[in-house]
């Protein structure tokens, strides 16, 4: 299964790209490897090949280019664009594919797609992962140095003139993956739909977060085995890989969206929020909310709304019929009415039918619960509505203190995050490029200042503390909205067998006195 990845970079030393790809680099931090006499060691394994270059290096293109043509003279300029075709393990043992036709692919590829800017084309044998994957790097400058013909996937003129920079939108991408996928196809390789929700979106700085963490996790079990301790445990998680599994464990237990989210906020006290059509969740110790997009394709709208649906078919097609739960009492249906509205014999002959099930199952439920008098009735209904009442006024008033407790939490980890920050403030010797460059973070951390002033906290509290009161605020939360929702379904039923109650009597008034009437 081929992947294409896009990176940007907007360092102005050209020749860094060519360097990392044909010499040796630490993994983690990004420097080169040195031999004995401290000079880079080369790769031991790659092919490299330039386009659009003419006689010069990539690096004197890229130069020469940005001289003609006067761009990327800023520090926030993208000087060059990074992409990185990988292909399946097994198409090496299983298709044939070697380093040269990865390499000649590659070339086609950079061709077809990046035409009219100098690029560098590089085929590494394997990589971080050490799964054996051949991947192709291709490097291109930002800047087309010649007009090129016009393609269908080329929407705007800076896309095809000379003297323009290269656009890396979501079409762009989108028509990249499908240039993979028609790749591969005609090259007999194996390939996935790159289009459709594959899994979860682990960007760079995830996949480097975790690689080091499982290193100093590694490091830390052999210590603990070289004293004899069997370690807790063995794989490094980041947050949002914790976050995904939160939520994945609920949405594989639910079958609506208003319980899926309530879920996901007693169990995890994970917020949810749709905004234009996107879902984002917001974790416990965090204000600001992460998109769907940069935790998995499988969590946005409609996926979740699809694997909603399928946990309905699924818990049907599991159930058996003997298992499933008694229809809820229902209400009478005013058949008289009905039929003067203009329904006709048939719509009688099924009211009747449903009159007499509904009417059952009223009268079995008052039987089972000893409410055959009308007082009691009316008592028990009372009795419920206060039990209502008052767990619904203990959920909201824990629902605030949860709210609370969660948003003094949020603008106590930001103000401990920044602390240092507006500290350093005090001693750099121009404060306000300082404060313009920490713009972002100067807003937050004032932010969380205004707040504790705002709620007259001159002393503040202990996270661990914090943390154990919102544990136990949640857990009798839980325990109270469980006494509501019981005490909510038995009163929506009693109240329903009350007014079918009421409306079978007075049906039986009413045959009485059409008689009468006729008889006058």
């Amino acid at each position: 299964m081929a992947t294409i990845k896009h990176l940007t970079s907007k360092n102005s030393n050209y020749a860094a790209a060519e360097s990392y790809l044909t010499f040796q680099h630490n993994e983690y931090t990004g420097l080169p490897i040195l031999d004995e006499k401290g000079r880079p060691k080369l790769r031991d394994s790659y092919l490299l090949d330039t386009l659009e270059c003419g006689e010069s290096s990539f690096a004197m293109a890229c130069l020469i280019a940005n001289r003609k043509y006067g761009k990327n003279g800023g520090r926030e300029d993208v000087k060059t664009h990074h992409y990185i075709v990988s292909f399946d393990p097994k198409d090496a043992v299983e298709n044939g594919l070697t380093m040269e036709k990865a390499q000649a692919l590659g070339l086609q590829f950079c061709k077809d797609n990046f035409p009219g800017h100098p690029a560098i084309v590089c085929t590494h044998p394997d990589g971080h992962n050490s799964a054996g994957n051949i991947h192709v790097h291709i490097v291109i400058g930002s800047l087309r140095v010649r007009t090129v013909e016009r393609q269908p996937f080329m929407d705007k003129p800076c896309d095809w003139e000379a003297g323009k920079k290269h656009r890396c939108t979501s079409a762009m991408l989108r028509h990249l993956r499908v240039a993979v996928m028609e790749m591969c196809e005609q090259a007999d390789l194996n390939q996935i739909n790159l289009l459709e929700a594959q899994g979860d979106h682990v960007s760079e700085r995830e996949y480097w977060a975790q690689r080091r963490g499982q290193r100093r996790l590694d490091h830390a079990n052999a210590k603990l085995a070289a004293e004899g301790q069997q370690p807790t445990q063995t794989v490094y998680q980041t947050e949002l890989d914790k976050l995904r599994k939160q939520i994945y464990s609920v949405l594989n237990k639910t079958t609506t969206f208003e319980e899926f989210s309530a879920l996901l906020m007693q169990e995890h006290g994970i917020a949810v929020k749709e905004s234009r059509g996107r879902l984002s969740y917001c974790p416990p110790g965090r204000i600001k909310f992460i998109t769907a997009k940069k935790l998995s394709k499988k969590l946005e709208k409609e996926q979740v709304l699809t694997a909603l649906s399928q946990n309905i078919q699924l818990a049907t097609a599991i159930q058996p019929a003997y298992e499933q739960k008694p229809d809820k009492i229902r209400k009478l249906v005013d058949i008289q009415a009905n039929v003067a509205a203009g329904k006709g014999i048939g719509y009688e002959r099924w009211a009747k039918k449903f009159n007499l099930k509904r009417w059952s199952q009223t009268l079995i439920l008052l039987q089972e619960k000893g409410l055959t008098s009308e007082d009691a009735l009316h008592q028990r209904i009372a009795e419920l509505q206060t039990q209502h009442d008052d767990a619904l006024a203990v959920v909201k008033d824990m629902d605030a203190r949860t709210a609370s407790l969660k948003e003094l939490r949020g603008h106590l980890v930001v103000y401990r995050q920044y602390k240092p920050l507006a500290q350093k403030l005090q001693t750099v010797r121009n404060p306000a490029a300082f404060r313009e460059q920490h713009r972002a973070e100067f807003a937050v951390y004032e932010a969380a200042c205004a707040y504790f002033k705002a709620n007259g906290l001159r002393t503040l509290p202990d996270l661990k503390k914090l943390d154990a009161e919102y544990q136990t605020l949640s857990s009798e939360k839980n325990g109270f909205y469980t006494r509501y929702k019981k005490a909510q379904i038995e009163l929506r039923e009693l109240r329903t067998a009350q007014q079918n109650v009421e409306a079978f009597f007075r049906k039986e008034e009413r045959n009485h006195a059409v008689p009468q009437q006729e008889v006058k």
